[in-house]
């Protein structure tokens, strides 16, 4: 029982959400999707954690460092109103610049495998002209 909680209390841990609630707040979540605001001041750093296949939204201008596991980093440059796919990642983000900095991200929880769902059910109606 203890190895099982050992192997499963890290999968858990590595949702921003859990282990970065400072900066990471759902805003909605359904079985497609899950939606987070993101916002760090300035020079504030995030914990390792991973994220699905997610569209970044960025809400302001900025510049982040992304560490990842095993030491490699890389800085990037964004714009508020750019939106962007990033692939599922585990990553540390921090906030490189004197200013707020917002995103939203989309989290996508359909399996690649799995046929797209629709949002709506379309019912076709007949008319008189059927």
């Amino acid at each position: 029982m203890l190895f099982l909680l050992a192997a499963v209390v890290p999968a858990l841990a590595q949702d921003p959400v859990k282990v970065d609630s400072k900066h990471y707040k759902v805003e909605f979540e359904n079985s497609s999707v899950r939606v987070l605001r993101i916002k760090y001041g300035p020079h504030e750093k995030s914990v390792m954690h991973r994220h699905p296949n997610s569209v970044a939204i960025f809400q302001t201008d900025g510049r982040v460092k992304f560490t990842y596991p095993g030491g490699k980093s890389e800085e990037r440059d964004m714009k508020a109103g750019q939106a962007i796919w990033t692939p599922a990642t585990k990553h540390l983000p921090e906030n490189l610049t004197d200013s707020d900095m917002e995103v939203i991200l989309v989290e996508m929880k359909r399996d690649e495998g799995q046929p797209p769902r629709s949002l709506l059910t379309q019912t076709r109606h007949p008319t008189s002209s059927d």
